[in-house]
């Protein structure tokens, strides 16, 4: 997926925007692999499904990670 690194440079909000963002995925990322790595996290579920669902929050940032590159369509 090629992107598109032209001259303009961006908004104050997009830039807000995407540092935010960037800064979600390293939560969701740290969030992830605290579930499947820290066994002194209280969680009371058993270790299949701490695997599950730290595979799962870690895919959740990969996704919202990736759409911080989507361009919208009534955008310039």
């Amino acid at each position: 997926m090629p992107f598109n690194f032209n001259s303009k440079q961006k908004s104050p909000k997009r830039r807000f925007l995407f540092i935010l963002g960037a800064v979600t995925f390293v939560c969701f990322v740290v969030l992830g692999l605290m579930i499947l790595f820290w066994d002194k996290l209280p969680l009371q579920l058993p270790q299949y499904q701490r695997t599950l669902f730290g595979v799962f929050v870690i895919g959740y940032a990969i996704l919202r990670f990736s759409r911080l590159f989507k361009k919208d369509q009534y955008e310039d």
